[in-house]
């Protein structure tokens, strides 16, 4: 007796149908002209090397992409905040690096003013090379890009300003026309750079000859602006800036990071502590003080700073006035009380006042004239702000 297995025959018989049609297409590739067929296969490749070419291309790191807008332009302004702060210049070196590797000339130009000590020691010790500049027109190129904030600001025609790439970690709505990085979950914006530097496979000045050379003060920059945006490392930082700091050490210099660090501070700044010291305001947990009349406005967040760490205190406002504005800077270790949001609700009210920031930490400015009833506004005096800004670290406003 003959036993036959089912499943074979039927398998079998549904593969004659795949066969016969397998066969019929070599005939009909056959049956083509040579030329035809060469043709087609040439198109065949092309798809397919052009589907990869173009899944590269969308999916590049942004280092990359950033580096390839720095390309299209021969000369480019890299802009910093009003009154930087080593983050901020600290891009601004990175960005100069990155550009010089595709012969793409750049300004580093910021308004205000560098005041705060830590501030002046880090751009003496690096010898950077920053210019100064009140109005749009001052701006050296057409070509802006915008670092560690992404709305120009701070001198006259600042609206005018349309950036062609911003790089940044705070809130905000500002991008760029060709390339916008605004990661706010980051602690600072120099970690971007540092993840760009690696994209781009950056080195030391003899380990490379493509990529952007990666000098010791422009590492030494880098980490101690990651270092000073988040008290060093210890407020508002994400995995990536540890991460970026293990890129870095291999590169910096201890010898310019100690000089930056501990920079000489001035009478005025130490008198402005004492004073936030000594004339605070305090209700629970929360302390508020008025330093009066200032010269030097970077001093204010610098007493902001010294209140923090006085016992029992988990959020701090310090204020003061120069030249008929009133500014504001603001501390928190509170879970309750995100610093940006308080600022700006306390100021609400006010006309042209503008404020905000981080959970953490924040800043604003406001009119003394706006403050005291110029506009719609009915004004308030001091001891008024002071129970505006009370009620909003209590979560009132």
């Amino acid at each position: 007796m003959v036993y036959q297995d089912a499943s074979t025959d039927v398998a079998f018989v549904e593969a004659e149908p795949l066969v016969a049609a397998v066969e019929r297409a070599i005939d009909s590739v056959q049956a083509l002209d040579p030329l035809v067929l060469s043709l087609v296969v040439l198109a065949a490749v092309g798809l397919v090397l052009g589907g990869w070419w173009f899944v590269r291309w969308v999916r590049r790191p942004p280092g990359v992409r950033f580096q390839s807008v720095l390309a299209d332009y021969d000369d480019v302004t890299v802009l910093m905040h009003p009154n930087p702060d080593p983050d901020a210049m600290a891009c601004a070196m990175a960005v100069d690096a990155i550009a010089d590797a595709v012969d793409t000339d750049t300004t580093l130009q910021f308004p205000g003013e560098i005041r705060h000590q830590e501030n002046r020691a880090f751009r003496t010790v690096l010898g950077l090379d920053l210019d100064q500049i009140a109005s749009s027109s001052a701006l050296a190129s057409e070509a802006v890009v915008l670092v560690d904030h992404n709305t120009a600001r701070g001198f006259t025609g600042a609206q005018t300003v349309e950036p062609v790439a911003v790089v940044d970690h705070h809130p905000g709505n500002g991008t760029g026309t060709n390339f916008t990085d605004v990661r706010t979950d980051y602690g600072a914006a120099a970690t971007l750079l540092v993840e760009y530097l690696d994209d781009l496979g950056a080195g030391a000045d003899d380990d490379t000859d493509t990529g952007p050379n990666f000098s010791a003060e422009l590492a030494t920059g880098l980490l101690y602006g990651i270092q000073s945006d988040t008290d060093h490392l210890t407020n508002g930082c994400s995995r990536a800036e540890f991460e970026a700091c293990g890129t870095l050490f291999g590169e910096l210099d201890e010898d310019l990071l100690e000089r930056i660090a501990n920079p000489q501070v001035s009478d005025d700044v130490l008198q402005i502590k004492a004073t936030a010291i000594t004339e605070k305001r305090v209700e629970g947990s929360f302390a508020i003080c008025d330093v009066g009349a200032v010269s030097n406005t970077d001093a204010i967040p610098q007493a902001a700073d010294e209140l923090m760490q006085l016992e029992g205190v988990t959020a701090v406002v310090v204020y003061g006035e120069n030249d008929g504005t009133i500014h504001l800077s603001g501390r928190s270790r509170d879970d309750r009380v995100h610093m940006g949001e308080t600022l700006r609700h306390a100021v609400s009210d006010i006309p042209m006042a503008n404020a905000g920031g981080h959970a953490r930490m924040g800043g604003g400015q406001l009119s003394v004239e706006h403050m005291h009833g110029l506009g719609p506004a009915g004004g308030i005096d001091k001891t008024e702000f002071e129970e505006e800004l009370f009620s909003a670290l209590s979560g009132e406003r």
